[in-house]
């Protein structure tokens, strides 16, 4: 869009004396329905923020009252839980008859959503990094009485040390004692299931601040693989899975994760609200309590080696042996030595066979390093059309079987 074009979308200064006085207006970084986005510069500091602008007058008299009251609220929950260093930081509030300015700190890398669709997967220990802070981010809002209600990695901006900020309060509620909810919002996606029931039976017992517990299960699941875990063509057979807890790790992406990733998302996706996982005892979960030999030490043994060169272990226990007094960085090498060791015993069970050649022409997709291959160049042709929000057809991306009557026309072909 060329820059006058930009120009013409910023409120009329009359009507946002306040931020104008204090903030510069730059280009636009985002744009929503009734909002747009904008980097924006403190004049007095020169630090740079991101302003959410508001227009109240994009939508008719009746919701437009609805949308005020609305940010209103979103305003309050935000006030409440800043602070904390996983929760975006609302800097300042500009509000006139037309327009609500928003003044949030600037998250450089953007959202996880598009973060995650410019690297296809992550992996478990870059997955343990986003999904803690995550979970400590909600932790802190359920600390608070609030429950966020639409988690997703749309609404999980990223610094530009790719640590979390959760933002988009919108849906946001605080609850009362033994308060539960009853109406439906969110992505589908990521509802839960008595979300879900809330909006198919009159007698539906509610929900609360587990919703966001099954909502992380589903991230962390997308995070994994590349993909959701109840996406499907028919929103409808997406929505049954979702009630049922129908869900599988039998993809090929499955078979080079380990079991503790595995079991906090089973943990998370319980249908039944009263025995899924708390927040609590999910950050105390085997997949977060690491010791060393689950790290990579290769930087630190490299940084230790003598002059950056690299010694193979034979030459290391050689020169262990024939010293005759005591060095602590070779003795600290040598235990590095034996951490190795113990790391590859642990994951031998994880170790792939040896590749044939027939396999990989047979099935390509299943060998790892063809499968980030292919994920690649697949994201990479056709990233501009994975969509976001309720139409999200990442997963479409990952569906590498024939569908069936594409297939049985195949079939039927040969058969001729």
């Amino acid at each position: 869009m060329a820059k006058d074009e930009e120009d013409d979308l910023l409120p009329d200064k009359d009507a946002a004396k306040g931020f104008y006085a204090k903030y510069e207006p730059k280009e636009i970084l985002g744009r929503g329905i009734s909002s747009t986005v904008r980097r924006c510069i403190e004049k007095e500091t020169g630090k740079e923020f991101a302003a959410k602008i508001i227009d109240l007058g994009a939508a008719e008299t009746g919701d437009s009252n609805h949308m005020l009251e609305a940010t209103r609220q979103e305003i309050q929950i935000l006030r409440q839980v800043m602070g904390h260093k996983f929760i975006i930081e609302l800097q300042d509030v500009f509000e006139s008859d037309a327009f609500i300015f928003l003044v949030f700190e600037l998250c450089r890398q953007g959202e996880l959503f598009d973060y995650l669709t410019s690297v296809v997967t992550l992996s478990e220990k870059k997955s343990r990094y986003i999904m803690r802070q995550i979970f400590e981010g909600v932790d802190y809002i359920h600390s608070k009485n609030i429950v966020h209600r639409d988690l997703k990695p749309e609404n999980i901006l990223l610094d530009d040390n790719l640590n979390v900020k959760i933002t988009d309060f919108g849906f946001a509620r605080v609850l009362k004692e033994g308060e539960k909810l009853y109406d439906l919002c969110g992505t589908p996606g990521y509802l839960a299931p008595e979300t879900l029931k809330c909006n198919m039976f009159e007698d539906a017992p509610g929900y609360s601040k587990e919703v966001d517990i099954w909502a992380c299960g589903v991230i962390m699941f997308t995070l994994l693989v590349g993909c959701p875990p109840f996406w499907h063509r028919k929103q409808m057979v997406m929505l049954r899975n979702i009630m049922e807890g129908k869900y599988s790790f039998t993809s090929p992406e499955w078979a080079d994760i380990s079991e503790d990733p595995k079991d906090l998302i089973r943990k998370c996706l319980v249908v039944d609200p009263t025995k899924r996982i708390t927040v609590t005892d999910a950050l105390k979960h085997p997949f977060f309590n690491t010791v060393l030999f689950e790290q990579d030490i290769g930087p630190l043994k490299r940084s230790l080696s003598v002059k950056s060169r690299r010694f193979s272990r034979i030459a290391d226990l050689a020169l262990l042996r024939k010293q005759s007094q005591f060095n602590a960085r070779k003795k600290f090498q040598f235990a590095i030595l034996c951490v190795r060791a113990m790391i590859r015993i642990k994951r031998l069970r994880y170790t792939p066979e040896p590749l044939r050649v027939e396999d990989a022409l047979r099935d390509p997709y299943r060998v790892k390093v063809l499968r980030k291959v292919i994920d690649g160049c697949a994201f990479r042709v056709y990233g501009h059309w994975v969509k976001k929000g309720e139409g999200q057809n990442r997963a479409a991306l990952f569906e590498n079987t024939p569908r069936c009557e594409v297939y049985n026309l195949y079939i039927n072909s040969l058969n001729r």
